[in-house]
């Protein structure tokens, strides 16, 4: 229907409950006399159907749509009906000196109940067409019968082309509980009964809608709702609900971040913005998962330019045109391609643009395939970190921030020992520079290249077995955005050469995180099942985050610690340099492990390079 039938349509039916209102009014008042006679009667009907006219298109009552009516729909009519009846009897005072006012009462009364009667009609009439109830829904719960949770009804029960239909709630508060909303029974059961509501109410959808629980609570809760084995989506995160990103009605599966149990990071946004903000940022290893979750954060802060500095083509084409789209015309941004190990190129770029700030994010991160190619990995994580870090400080970069990993502590693999060596690099040239460089140390990465969870998607996509290395392994999991965020924060931190440790939470087994997967995936092990292979080389069964002469238990933000990494000469570096071409695989892998392990800073590198030939 368009809005101009509509318009008139209801246009018409107010028209006639307003002019005939009064005369009732008058009658019920006066039931011996006839209303139509009465002229001035008719004179105030006349006024109070202009009157109610120019109030409802002043409120905009015909350009509601009422089927989705709401308190504040309500409020309009009272209003409109309200001043109708106040202009009716100012007429009547002007013109007799007295205003009817019990017949102005009734005919309030009833213009106010027949018009929103109307209204409350043609939604009745909307929402009850046969189609919809010849549809065929799926039973579900509504976990939260807070705001969102109703909000979470309302959008099914308006648009059942969704093909669920709520019936019941689930909510903590026993203060809402035996409770109905929009006709939906809260049940006078908490969290802990999921399970068994489920079950007895043979329910086949679980909607989560508890944005206001801390990240804890809402973990706690996603595993009562996964050990129901029923099909789990949930709303988005409050953070994005307030940043307009999403709308609370905007429903998806729950993801594995969900069941991390991690509060949400708060940022000093003014400090961050003194840093970021009409300034030139240099990313390396931008198409990179941390590199591109580390532009897509700094855009938000509104830089001059930003600098995509990465050696894959695709993944910078790809972030480029993500950021394009995407952001204010006042932003620059500069996709480049360019290898951190040519050192000529990274100088040029330095040079060219002079960053204010530098997130090298660049790195081979891959930990067997780095032990199988070590050179390789020296090459990108020492000497590219060297290049970039050597070039910030000629340039006069004021922040650099290296981003590092768990796996630099006691590591007995190349790719750790390499993360440390780069660390150290940064130490010592922090030292002799005007640039503020630092480290920031954090673990594993949810959903990044590479890591545990597309691998067993994979999996679980091809039917099995999800394969592990060892049932005691555990793993510091963040996701991607909180990762990148503090990277952003610890650098505004920075004095120069510290190491900054990112607070992971607890520690999470490999073998949980596979089974929460299957469940997520709406298996159970008896149709994906898991398979030990046995660690790989360079592997630990527990990552450290600090070694112990490192801890330093005071944060100086919220989920940020400074860790005391004692940095080690340049001259090993040198070393390094000097007899790498001459050094072969195993050789390498001696000397790095035994630098980045190396407790006694007075122990003299050649001995290290000798141990390492023997």
């Amino acid at each position: 229907m368009t809005l101009k039938s509509r318009t008139s349509i209801l246009a018409l039916v107010d028209s006639l409950i307003v002019f005939f209102s009064i005369f009732i009014g008058y009658f019920v008042i006066h039931p011996v006399s006839n209303p139509l006679e009465n002229n001035f009667l008719i004179a105030s009907a006349l006024t109070i159907f202009i009157a109610h006219h120019a109030f409802a298109t002043h409120f905009g009552l015909y350009r509601k749509v009422w089927e989705f009516a709401t308190i504040f729909e309500l409020l309009l009519i009272l209003k409109a009906v309200s001043f109708s009846i106040v202009a009716v009897g100012l007429v009547q005072y002007l013109l007799l000196g007295d205003a009817l006012l019990r017949t102005l009462s009734i005919t309030w009364m009833l213009h106010l109940l027949l018009i929103g009667g109307s209204r409350l009609s043609w939604r009745i009439f909307l929402n009850s067409t046969p189609h919809i109830k010849s549809l065929d829904l799926k039973p579900a719960i509504i976990i939260g019968a807070g705001q969102a949770g109703r909000m979470v009804a309302k959008q099914l029960l308006d648009n059942p082309e969704n093909g669920l239909i709520p019936v019941l709630y689930i909510d903590n508060d026993t203060k809402k509980q035996g409770y109905e909303i929009y006709g939906i029974r809260v049940a006078n059961a908490g969290f802990e009964s999921i399970k068994e509501i489920v079950r007895d109410n043979e329910i086949e959808r679980i909607i989560v809608a508890t944005p206001s629980l801390s990240r804890q609570e809402n973990t706690d809760l996603m595993k009562h709702c996964i050990d129901t084995g029923i099909h789990t989506q949930t709303i988005p995160a409050i953070e994005d609900i307030l940043t307009g990103k999403v709308s609370v009605t905007d429903i998806h599966d729950v993801k594995i971040e969900d069941l991390l149990g991690r509060d949400e990071v708060q940022l000093d946004m003014d400090i961050i913005a003194d840093q970021l903000t009409g300034k030139t940022i240099l990313v390396t290893g931008a198409g990179g998962s941390i590199g591109s979750e580390i532009s897509r954060q700094i855009v938000s802060f509104y830089p001059k330019k930003l600098l995509l500095l990465g050696h894959g083509e695709n993944s910078i084409y790809s972030i480029d045109m993500e950021l394009q789209n995407n952001i204010t015309p006042n932003i620059e941004i500069i996709p480049i391609i360019a290898d951190v190990q040519d050192r000529e190129r990274i100088f040029a770029i330095m040079e060219t643009y002079k960053p204010d700030v530098v997130y090298h994010a660049a790195a081979h991160k891959h930990v067997p395939l780095m032990e199988d190619n070590p050179m390789e990995a020296v090459k990108n994580n020492i000497f590219g970190t060297k290049n970039v870090a050597d070039a910030a400080h000629v340039s006069g970069v004021k922040n650099f921030v290296l981003v590092s990993t768990d796996k630099a502590v006691n590591p007995p693999n190349v790719m750790g020992a390499t993360k440390r060596f780069a660390e150290m690099l940064v130490q010592n040239l922090a030292k002799r520079s005007e640039t503020k460089f630092a480290a920031v140390r954090f673990g594993n990465v949810l959903g990044s290249r590479g890591s545990v969870i597309p691998l067993f998607k994979k999996q679980i996509a091809a039917g099995g077995p999800i394969t592990i290395t060892d049932s005691r392994m555990t793993r510091y999991f963040m996701t991607i955005p909180e990762a990148s965020r503090l990277v952003i924060q610890a650098g505004t931190l920075a004095e120069g050469g510290e190491v900054f440790v990112l607070d992971m939470g607890e520690p999470v087994k490999i073998v949980d995180l596979a089974r929460n997967l299957i469940r997520l995936s709406g298996y159970t092990e008896l149709d994906i099942p898991i398979k030990e292979i046995g660690m790989r080389p360079g592997e630990k069964l527990y990552e450290e985050l600090l070694n112990e002469d490192e801890i330093q238990s005071e944060t100086i933000f919220p989920k940020i610690y400074i860790g005391k990494a004692n940095p080690s000469a340049e001259l090993e570096l040198l070393l390094l340099i000097e007899k790498f071409p001459e050094m072969d695989s195993e050789e390498v892998k001696r000397f790095l492990i035994g630098l980045a392990n190396r407790k006694n800073a007075e122990v003299e590198p050649e001995k290290l390079i000798r141990t390492s030939s023997s």
